[in-house]
C-alpha cells in the first residue's frame, strides 16, 4: 500500500469521525449494523459510509475541475 493509499484511509476515517460528531445520526442509518452484548458493542456503519464515499468523491471530482 502506498503513502497516498494510506492518506486517503486516513483522510476518510477521520472526516467520517466528524460526521459523526455534527451530525447524530450519521452512524445508524438503516442499514447500519450494531450488535449490542452484555459488555460488547460492536458497530458496523455499512451506509453510513457507502453515503460518505459519494460525497467525498463528488467533492474530490469537483475540487479536480477547478
Amino acid at each position: 500500500m502506498s503513502g497516498r493509499h494510506i492518506t486517503f484511509w486516513v483522510v476518510f476515517f477521520v472526516a467520517f469521525l466528524i460526521c459523526k460528531r455534527l451530525i447524530p445520526w450519521f452512524g445508524s442509518l438503516p442499514g447500519d449494523i450494531e450488535i449490542r452484548k452484555e459488555n460488547l458493542y460492536v458497530a458496523i456503519p455499512i451506509v453510513s459510509c457507502l453515503l460518505l464515499s459519494i460525497v467525498l468523491s463528488v467533492l474530490a471530482s469537483i475540487v479536480r475541475r477547478f
